[in-house]
């Protein structure tokens, strides 16, 4: 059944004393709303993508989903450029290194092409870049591997760009329990964990809760003292068991913390179905490879891998599921807890219907304002909530230096 939150968003926002009151629709669409507002999408995987695969995006590319006219077309400004580590590289103690070869990557992209990209470590340095019309390459470490363990390192990291860090990804490191891991070896963040909020918290570096397990969101929202975010994450409600998402409860713990969740749009994050498809013809392709005797690395699982998908079609989400996780997560949390990050480069080729790359923002807006989103509540949600966050942990850094030069 389709999910429609209109006349309940409106309820929301009029009962919400801290929230936005309900106003008269925009007159203006989602090309004009792109074009006037700061847009910042807190997770796309460039530098890895560039990593296996060196482009320009810079220009026109015939793959992944982002590039510079794409950007330009949809209206997009501040994309952080995700330095993810995977969890076996970590494992295989190459994460410092790799996270340094990304971040390089980044610096270069902007040489390049310096009127076009510009570096943006501050909230300050990215309202500069939109008056210039340069488009800002901020940076989120995903996996906190290249911590290694070492508080230095994060000051490292913090000088070198990096403005959230992802504590976990895959499996269970040093510092957290992954949602995705059935071995929870900390039940929750390690004690070094729990020793890194506050020193991120010092220093204004975003705390990211996507991909850390359950009991690890609470501890982090236990122990730090500035808003947090999710930089990819979506609503549990409409995916139900999967933990990589955040059910009510969280959302609404978000919403005390003054934190913000940045919707992942893959589709087997946002569709029940999507994600049961998936699941199937993997299934069905694991059982004919078996049955077979096929080797994961030949030609024949090629071939069979056609075949099963072929049988097996992947159900693909559409804007209305995106949709629907917008406003079921302003019903639970508030018009001033949900952005986007949508984890383009990062989640392959399961992104919804209309959703398809970076030039499509203004479609998303088509359907905020079909919705029922007022200009100012839409402005929020492409990046007026994250820079609230983002300013908060700034200003929360700028404090404690003050207070500790003044002892």
């Amino acid at each position: 059944m389709r999910y429609l939150f209109t006349p309940i968003i409106l309820a929301v926002l009029a009962s919400c004393g801290s929230d936005l009151e309900p106003q008269t629709a925009t007159p203006l669409n989602g090309q004009q709303l792109a074009d006037k507002y700061l847009i910042v999408d807190t997770h796309i995987d460039v530098p890895f993508r560039l990593h296996r695969q060196p482009q320009d995006v810079g220009v026109a590319t015939d793959s992944g989903e982002f590039d510079y006219p794409r950007a330009v077309a949809g209206g997009l400004n501040a994309p952080f450029m995700s330095i993810y580590i995977p969890a076996q590289v970590e494992e295989d103690g190459g994460a410092k290194a790799l996270a340094d070869e990304l971040i390089d990557l980044v610096e270069g992209i902007i040489r390049q092409h310096p009127d076009k990209f510009a570096a943006a470590h501050s909230t300050a340095q990215i309202d500069a870049n939109f008056k210039a019309g340069l488009i800002s390459l901020p940076m989120g470490m995903e996996n906190g591997g290249p911590i290694q363990g070492d508080l230095n390192n994060v000051s490292y990291f913090f000088d070198r760009g990096i403005r959230y860090i992802t504590l976990t990804h895959s499996r269970s490191n040093h510092i957290s329990d992954s949602s995705y891991d059935e071995n929870k070896r900390w039940g929750g963040l390690s004690d070094f964990g729990k020793a890194l909020i506050p020193e991120m918290n010092r220093l204004g570096l975003l705390v990211d809760v996507s991909h850390i397990s359950d009991a690890a969101f609470y501890d982090v929202m236990d122990i730090t003292t500035t808003p947090v975010i999710a930089s990819h994450s979506s609503a549990r409600f409409f995916v139900p068991g999967f933990e990589r998402n955040m059910d009510d409860k969280m959302l609404a713990r978000m919403a005390e913390n003054d934190g913000v969740i940045q919707l992942n749009i893959g589709s087997a994050f946002i569709s029940l179905a999507s994600s049961d498809s998936g699941r199937a013809r993997s299934t069905a392709l694991t059982a004919y490879v078996e049955a077979n005797d096929i080797a994961a690395d030949s030609e024949a699982y090629t071939v069979a891998k056609t075949k099963i998908y072929a049988e097996h079609p992947y159900v693909y989400a559409t804007m209305d599921d995106v949709l629907d996780h917008i406003d079921h997560i302003v019903a639970v949390a508030g018009i001033n807890h949900v952005g986007i990050g949508s984890d383009f480069d990062g989640v392959g080729d399961s992104l919804p219907m209309g959703f398809k790359d970076v030039s499509q923002y203004p479609a998303f807006i088509d359907g905020l304002i079909s919705r029922g989103y007022a200009e100012q509540a839409i402005e929020q949600i492409l990046g007026g909530n994250l820079m609230r966050v983002w300013r908060a942990n700034e200003a929360h850094a700028l404090a404690l230096g003050l207070a500790a030069k003044a002892n």
